[in-house]
């Protein structure tokens, strides 16, 4: 491969990492899960989300009997006189004792989460006769890191220099354009113009890094 042409596949790298770069440092929404068992729907989830590991949290349920016009729901009372509830991570499982919620149908069941992952609720037994064996993963435990205030570690020093590099490289890649040090020739002009729109690209992911970076700060 030619100098001109490296010079072009590395304008669009540019411009997809930093892409990848800037999407990576969207926050990311929370919902509680669904199943349904028969006639019944029960939702699970955090009290607090999104649940940060060594911060006391809930885990909460919401167990109803859907009525026939929409938006109208049953909350089923007194579930767990009949029903056991477990919570799991990896290997580890735990019976829990769960309360119930003033509100008919919402129960919850207080809990440090002590390791970042996936957790899992599991109930067995049975809900006015109808019998339930389900597992309902929850939403995942991040570090303390998304929280901290100022930043307790590196990372935030190293998504800015690698942000430095990448425009670093990128202008001197747009200097040796300008300067014809390095020409991209072609008869109809298809590499020149991949080139300017890898360009373009890469700017805008590095604004929209930078943008999300300050955000995430």
């Amino acid at each position: 491969m030619c100098n001109d042409e490296m010079i072009v596949v590395n304008i669009a790298l540019f411009g997809i990492i930093g892409l990848i770069f800037s999407v990576g440092m969207i926050t990311p929404s929370f919902a509680h899960t669904t199943v349904h068992v028969e006639q019944y729907e029960i939702e699970a989830g955090w009290g607090i989300e999104p649940p940060v590991v060594g911060i006391r949290n809930d885990l909460v349920l919401k167990i109803i009997e859907r009525g026939e016009n929409e938006g109208k729901f049953t909350g089923i009372t007194s579930v767990f006189k009949s029903v056991d509830a477990t919570v799991m991570f990896g290997g580890a499982s735990k019976k829990i004792n769960v309360n119930s919620d003033p509100r008919p149908g919402y129960y919850f069941s207080p809990i440090i989460p002590t390791k970042t992952g996936t957790y899992t609720i599991e109930l067995k037994g049975k809900i006015n006769g109808t019998p339930i064996d389900v597992k309902i993963p929850v939403e995942d435990v991040e570090p303390t890191a998304i929280l901290d205030f100022p930043p307790s570690s590196s990372e935030g020093t190293a998504d800015v220099a690698a942000l430095k590099n990448a425009i670093s490289s990128l202008q001197k890649d747009i200097s040796n354009l300008k300067s014809g040090e390095t020409s991209i020739q072609s008869n109809d002009g298809i590499a020149y113009d991949f080139a300017i729109f890898g360009l373009s690209i890469a700017t805008a992911a590095i604004v929209l890094a930078i943008i999300a970076l300050i955000k995430r700060k």
